[in-house]
C-alpha cells in the first residue's frame, strides 16, 4: 500500500509474499514522503545509514532524495506513480525521457546505486475499478525498453509492486492458490515478461489487514509465534498467514509455469495507531517477529530460501490520504520527527536499538487548546473541530487509538493542537472564535501526545493546508457526534 495508496484498503485476508534466489544483504525499508514537515533527505539517508539500512524503496524519483543518496552505499528501488502510467505506456518517447532523467542520470555521473524500477504501486486493486489494467504492463515494456536502450539493463531490473489482491486460494490451502480469474490473463502475461527479462515479482504483505478486515480472524495466527493449530498442506505447515499468504502466490507462479521467479516483500510492517490492533506492541511484536525470521534466513515451507523484504514504513506520513483507515498514517517505525517509536532490532552492530534522526529542530513548546472557561455548546465548537480535524491529523483520536481515552475536552484541544502545528504554531491557526488558547504546559496525557511539530525548510505553506488530504466525512461525523457530545 505504500505512498499514497489503496492496497492495505482492499480487504482481503489473503495478503501475501516473498523468497527470493541467492542469498539476501541487509533489510530494506520504504520511505514515503507523504508529510506535512517532511525531514530533509540529507537527514534521513543518514538515519538509514546510522540503522544499517542497506535498501530503500522510494515511489517517485524526486531529484532531491536521489542526490542525498549519492555514494551512500544504499541500493534504490525507484518508483512510477500510477497516474504516469498512461503516458508512458503510449510513448516510447516519454519512458526513454523518463529513464533518461530519473535513473541514467544518477547511475552514471550521480552515484546513486539504483538496482529496481518499479513502475506503478498496486495497480490492479479493485478500487480502482480497472483503471490501470490496459496500461501497466505496456509501460511495464516501454520502460524495459528504455533501460536496454541506455545499456542499464543489465543492472536496473523494472518490477510491478502488486498487493496481494492479485492472487487468491479457493480454501486455506496455499496449494489451492491462484491469479484473481478477472485478470489471471494479464497477470501470466507480466510474470511471463519479468521472467524473460529477469526481473522480481513484487508483492505487498499485510497481516495486520487480515486482522482489520474481519473481526473473526485469529490474532497470533498474524504474528510469528507459532499459532496452532496450523495449517496442513500436503505435508506443509503453516502457523502464520505470512507463510501461507506467500506460498499461495508460490502456488499461482508455478502452476503457470514460473515456479522459479524471485520474490520479493515490496511492502511488510504493522501500524501504531488509528485502530484498536495498531498499537507500539503490536508493531514491535511483529516487526521484530518478521526480522528474527529475516535474520535467520529463514524462507517459507514452499521458498526456504532467504527474504527480500522492504518494511513499511521507515517514517510516519501525516498527510496521506486515509480512505483504507486512520491507520494509513501511522505505519513509521519512527515518529514524524525522526524518533524511534520502539526497541528493533534490524540486524545491525546497534543490537535492539533504532537509531533517531540528528539535529532535528521543533518548533516551541507551545500547544493550542480549549479554553477552560469555553461553553461546550457553543455552536462553534462541532465545526471548528470538523475545520480542524479536515485540515490537519485527527487519526489518534477515537475507539482503541492512543489518545482514545481522552474526555471531551481533550478531543477539542487535541483537534486544535494538531491544526496548530500543522500550521507551524501561526498565531491565527489558534483562533478558534471563542474557544480557544496557546498555552506552554503540555496537555498530553499518557500514551496520547499532544506532539510539536519540526522545524522544515519544506513546511506546508502558510494558509496552503487546505490542499492536504481531506478526512474522511464519516471521521469528521465521529468526531463531532460520538467524541464531542
Amino acid at each position: 500500500m505504500g505512498g499514497g495508496m489503496f492496497g492495505r484498503c482492499d480487504f482481503v485476508v489473503v495478503v501475501v509474499l516473498v523468497g527470493l534466489v541467492g542469498s539476501v544483504s541487509g533489510i530494506g525499508v520504504n520511505w514515503g514522503t507523504q508529510s506535512t514537515h517532511p525531514l530533509s533527505p540529507s537527514k534521513v539517508v543518514k538515519m538509514l545509514k546510522d540503522n544499517g539500512i542497506q535498501k530503500v524503496k522510494l515511489f517517485d524519483a524526486d531529484p532531491g532524495i536521489l542526490d542525498a543518496l549519492k555514494k551512500s552505499g544504499i541500493q534504490v528501488m525507484v518508483g512510477i506513480p500510477n497516474d504516469m502510467l498512461y503516458t508512458l505506456a503510449n510513448s516510447v518517447e516519454a519512458a526513454e525521457k523518463w529513464v533518461s532523467k530519473n535513473v541514467s542520470k544518477h547511475v552514471s555521473s550521480g552515484g546513486v546505486d539504483i538496482r529496481y524500477v518499479a513502475v506503478g504501486n498496486e495497480p490492479f486493486l479493485s478500487t480502482y475499478n480497472r483503471t490501470y489494467e490496459t496500461t501497466t504492463l505496456p509501460a511495464l515494456q516501454n520502460i524495459q525498453a528504455a533501460l536496454t536502450k541506455s545499456g542499464l539493463s543489465n543492472r536496473v531490473k523494472v518490477t510491478v509492486p502488486l498487493n496481494a489482491d492479485v492472487y487468491q486460494s479457493s480454501s486455506e490451502k496455499p496449494s489451492d492458490g491462484g491469479f484473481r480469474p478477472d485478470i489471471n490473463s494479464l497477470m501470466v502475461q507480466i510474470v511471463k515478461f519479468l521472467n524473460d527479462n529477469g526481473a522480481p515479482f513484487t508483492v505487498n504483505i499485510y497481516p495486520f489487514i487480515s486482522l482489520y478486515a474481519d473481526p473473526n480472524f485469529p490474532v497470533d495466527y498474524a504474528f510469528f509465534n507459532g499459532y496452532q493449530p496450523a495449517i496442513n498442506d500436503n505435508g506443509r505447515n503453516y502457523d502464520n498467514v505470512f507463510d501461507a499468504n506467500h506460498d499461495t502466490l508460490v502456488w499461482a507462479l508455478q502452476k503457470n509455469g514460473f515456479g522459479n521467479l524471485p520474490i520479493i516483500v515490496g511492502e511488510i510492517g504493522w501500524p501504531t495507531d488509528g485502530d484498536r490492533n495498531a498499537n507500539l506492541q503490536s508493531a514491535q511484536r511483529f516487526n521484530q517477529g518478521f526480522m528474527s525470521r529475516y535474520m535467520s534466513g529463514k524462507g517459507t515451507p514452499m521458498r526456504p530460501s532467504p527474504i527480500d523484504a522492504y518494511l513499511f514504513s521507515l517514517i510516519d506520513e501525516d498527510a496521506k490520504s486515509i480512505q483504507p483507515g486512520n491507520f494509513e498514517r501511522h505505519w513509521g517505525m519512527f515518529y514524524l520527527d525522526g524518533q524511534p517509536k520502539y526497541q528493533l532490532n534490524l540486524g545491525s552492530a546497534r543490537g535492539n536499538g533504532l537509531v533517531g534522526a540528528e539535529g532535528v529542530d521543533h518548533l516551541a513548546k507551545k500547544w493550542c487548546v480549549l479554553k477552560p472557561s469555553a461553553n461546550l455548546n457553543d455552536d462553534q465548537v462541532a465545526p471548528s473541530v470538523a475545520y480542524a480535524c479536515q485540515n490537519a491529523d485527527c487519526t489518534s483520536l477515537g475507539y482503541g487509538t492512543s489518545c482514545g481515552n481522552l474526555d471531551v475536552h481533550g478531543n477539542i484541544s487535541y483537534a486544535f493542537n494538531s491544526y496548530y502545528q500543522v500550521n507551524d504554531q501561526m498565531d491565527s491557526a489558534c483562533k478558534f472564535p471563542g474557544l480557544s488558547m496557546v498555552t506552554d504546559k503540555d496537555p498530553s496525557v499518557g500514551d496520547c501526545k499532544f506532539r510539536i511539530m519540526i522545524q522544515t525548510d519544506s513546511a506546508v505553506l502558510h494558509g496552503k493546508i487546505g490542499s492536504l488530504p481531506t478526512v474522511l466525512c464519516s471521521f469528521v461525523i465521529f468526531l463531532c457526534c460520538n467524541l464531542l457530545f
